[in-house]
């Protein structure tokens, strides 16, 4: 039997939307706060704590990496770490959930 193109596609969507998040992409506020110091905590201690999420990295070498805290209702605040290119947190930003 062979599947028409628009059920094919329907079902490869589908697969996507599904798929897990990735290790270490949400958690607490708390612990987020607690684990990452700017100028102190160093990638591998980020990935150790919190383990890898997702990130972007820049020409100049520094990177940075996105996690979620949960906000209730279906909503996550975004806590954004920069990692400079020693590899130590320079900075984070944390931004509220979106209104619904």
């Amino acid at each position: 039997m062979k599947l028409p193109t628009s059920v094919l596609g329907a079902i490869l969507l589908a697969a996507c939307a599904s798929s897990p998040v990735p290790p270490g992409t949400q958690a607490s506020s708390e612990r987020l706060q607690q684990t990452i110091v700017p100028g102190t905590t160093t990638k591998a201690q980020l990935l150790a704590a919190l383990g890898p999420t997702k990130s972007v990295v820049f020409d100049s070498g520094y990177e940075t990496w996105v996690y979620q805290a949960p906000a209730g209702g279906g909503r996550f605040a975004e806590y954004v770490v920069l990692i400079n290119p020693s590899g130590v947190v320079t900075k984070t930003r944390t931004r509220a959930p979106a209104l619904p």
